[in-house]
């Protein structure tokens, strides 16, 4: 079968491999699409980063450079192991994708995003969705009903957004702002939006702001260059400031604007992965009791998210700019989202 393979920065292959085996306990899948991440790009751009290097096989999937690529895809069950009962062949289904050790403190305490050991299928190997098909383990399989295959693949980076904004403590009534309108800073604004919460995004680009107000997740939309953030949120916010920030840009300037604009005793959440440290200017947080979060992936928030776009709480089809083969992954998709990245918000690959 065909798939996209790691070999070193700048190096990805769409190579011919062999079709996974089916395992007891796991469920094949005939993937549908798979949607290109900000985390796929720098590891073509700065690699290997969560791939694992030649030599240096993950722990947990003992696999290394070359890997398949893709850890956001929806796809087809078609066929399941031995013992797995609950699933049927034919259902439409998103894999929460997965590593674990199952042994670490924070697996046993039910933490299991944040195990010692975690990887990500897709990186660290075990397949992924640039590929044709793949096989899970049961557990990171999930059910999306009639959810479109297409749109189904932005439920793992809606989980990601969904985990942020579960960890700020958002309430409707709030007032949020988010950094950056890239695309986990809108899929933050949907979430925000779906609470009851009135949500300003900050963004430089023309297309991403065009963007957050026409699929609606944005109540209000300020441009840095134009305007006094600060002083727009002050305004909207009855002279009191933000309730919470997130940062989803991994860009200093992104993060010292959260600071400036949360409330006293605001919350505010670095969403982004950064490409290099951070400065915080630690007055602000002292003085202002700001309450900075971190926040990774997800843990328990699949089920939660295929609900709210199966109620029609999230719609995910605007957030969609652009469908492409695999054979068209470099030339199409990573060349796209690395020097025109304002104008593409989630390029989707059809193996």
């Amino acid at each position: 079968m065909k798939a996209a393979r790691f070999h070193g920065q700048k190096d990805i292959r769409i190579e011919e491999i062999p079709e996974p085996e089916l395992r007891p306990g796991t469920v094949k899948l005939k993937v549908a699409w798979c949607g290109i991440c900000g985390t796929d790009l720098h590891e073509y751009l700065e690699g290997p980063i969560f791939i694992s290097a030649p030599g240096h096989p993950h722990p947990l999937s003992h696999e290394n450079a070359p890997v398949t690529m893709g850890h956001e895809f929806s796809g087809t069950v078609e066929e399941v192991g031995e013992g797995v009962t609950d699933v049927e062949v034919g259902e439409n289904v998103v894999v929460e994708p997965y590593f674990v050790c199952n042994e670490c403190a924070p697996c046993k305490a039910g933490n299991y995003h944040l195990c010692t050991k975690m990887g990500f299928i897709g990186l660290a190997g075990g397949g992924g969705g640039l590929s044709e098909k793949v096989v899970v383990d049961r557990r990171w399989i999930h059910k999306i009903g009639n959810i479109p295959l297409d749109e189904a693949a932005l439920i793992e980076p809606l989980s990601v957004a969904h985990h942020a904004v579960v960890r700020s403590g958002a309430e409707s009534g709030n007032v949020a702002i988010v950094g950056g309108a890239g695309p986990i800073g809108l899929l933050v604004a949907a979430v925000l939006k779906g609470l009851g919460v009135t949500t300003i995004v900050t963004e430089l680009s023309e297309a991403r702001k065009a963007k957050a107000l026409s699929s609606g997740v944005a109540d209000y939309v300020i441009d840095p260059t134009t305007e006094d953030v600060k002083a727009r949120v002050l305004e909207l916010s009855g002279g009191i400031g933000a309730d919470i920030g997130f940062e989803c840009a991994g860009v200093n300037a992104v993060l010292d604007t959260m600071l400036d604009t949360v409330r006293p005793a605001g919350v505010v959440v670095n969403v982004s992965i950064w490409g290099k440290p951070a400065t915080i200017d630690m007055q602000k947080l002292v003085l202002k009791e700001i309450d900075l979060r971190g926040t990774i992936a997800y843990v328990r928030d699949h089920e939660a998210v295929i609900k709210m776009v199966q109620d029609g709480v999230v719609d995910l089809a605007p957030f969609i700019t652009g469908r492409i083969q695999l054979e068209e992954l470099i030339s199409e998709g990573f060349t796209t989202l690395i020097e025109h990245n304002d104008t593409a918000v989630k390029i989707l690959v059809r193996s």
